[in-house]
């Protein structure tokens, strides 16, 4: 399986270049299709899938809030946003999934077409908007999901705004969506920073944010931990004051970072489905020209906040090289998502067995003890 997929994948690309939001579909489409064919044939496909991609050393399992990850590299959010294929994440090489980003109301998102790919930068631009079938429907799916599969891995929700809640009412749109998921998942991000939800990013002020933390906690009877997603757009001083939120309201975490609205540096300069120039196209860019900035971000943080928040880094993860720069620049999880898209799904499988041989030449016994070691002043 893992030979023909490395000769498949790249023909698969070529199809769906000009359609990606419909490879994606078909992507979740199949995923669902293997689900089905794995129950009939009693987990014989999932055994197939994980000896094909999954890739598992003890030395970079992570323990975080309670929650044991059988490694540090999880799916990152925007790639299954309806939890279609949360069952099989693992299986395709994944330590933990961060499904959504899920609004309480269903919404369609931004009108078509809305995804890009950016080959030369080996990057995506979206704008889509937060396209999804809302809280109470990702909980049905997650209820029947887990049980069908009980959950043997953290599952992370990235929670939005919905785009027709007006920003005055942000933090009891949260909270319904939180209170509602709740029992399916092990951990909730709140997501205040992406790019392509209208005044969005206006919540990540310190005192709309607090609000929405507030309501957050106040629900919280189970004690599961919160985190919020950054902009890489922000300054210095933006980034001081969310740290400080953090701490004021008990968040478990930050996630650094979310897709940029930057254009420096890139190769594309017409966005050929369009002919217009990319500084003109609206969304927000992920995969390699995020690389830096996000690294630069978890670094910053790290140093904030001496090590005492956790950091989930994501934002141009494509290699063991890439990770092991956002491990050592203080993230002690990592998310990916353009990256797998572009390599396919045994990229995973790479990049741990190259963190592996990292450890190796660098004399460490867990991926733990490389975390932050690139920042100077710790």
């Amino acid at each position: 399986m893992f030979t023909f997929a490395r000769f498949l994948y790249p023909q698969i690309l070529r199809v769906t270049k000009n359609n990606p939001e419909g490879g994606h579909s078909a992507l979740i489409q199949c995923l669902q299709a293997v689900e089905r064919l794995d129950r009939a044939g009693a987990g014989w496909l999932r055994e197939q899938l994980e000896r094909s991609f999954a890739w598992l050393d003890p030395r970079l399992e992570q323990t975080l809030w309670g929650l044991k990850f059988p490694h540090l590299l999880g799916l990152a959010a925007g790639c299954d946003k309806n939890g279609e294929a949360a069952a099989l994440w693992p299986a395709l090489g994944f330590g933990f999934a961060e499904l959504g980003a899920v609004t309480w109301e269903a919404q369609p998102g931004n009108p078509r077409p809305r995804l890009f790919r950016l080959t030369a930068d080996l990057a995506a631009l979206n704008r889509l908007g937060a396209n999804n079938r809302g809280a109470l429907a990702l909980a049905q799916t997650l209820k029947q999901t887990w049980e069908r599969y009980p959950r043997a891995y953290p599952v992370g929700i990235n929670l939005c705004k919905s785009k027709t809640t007006p920003l005055g009412e942000a933090a009891a749109d949260y909270q319904r969506s939180f209170q509602a998921l709740q029992p399916w998942a092990d951990y909730f991000v709140v997501n205040v920073s992406s790019p392509n939800t209208p005044g969005l990013r206006d919540l990540q002020a310190a005192e709309e944010l607090s609000k929405i933390l507030g309501a957050l906690q106040a629900v919280n009877e189970r004690g599961q931990p919160l985190l919020v997603k950054i902009s890489p757009d922000l300054d210095w001083p933006a980034l001081d004051a969310i740290v400080e939120l953090a701490r004021e309201h008990e968040l478990a975490g930050l996630v650094a970072t979310n897709t940029t609205l930057s254009r420096q540096g890139l190769k594309t300069q017409i966005l050929p489905q369009t002919g217009r120039p990319i500084t003109e196209e609206a969304g927000g860019i992920s995969g390699q020209p995020l690389k830096q900035r996000s690294t630069e971000v978890i670094r910053y943080l790290y140093q904030k906040t001496q090590g005492e928040l956790p950091i989930i880094g994501v934002g141009g993860v494509a290699s063991a090289e890439d990770a092991w720069e956002k491990i050592t620049a203080g993230a002690s999880l990592l998310q990916l998502y353009t990256a797998w898209i572009y390599q396919g799904p045994w990229i995973c499988r790479d990049i741990l067995r190259g963190l592996g041989a990292r450890l190796d030449a660098g004399g460490y016994s867990h991926i733990q003890q490389a975390v932050g070691t690139g920042v100077v002043n710790r």
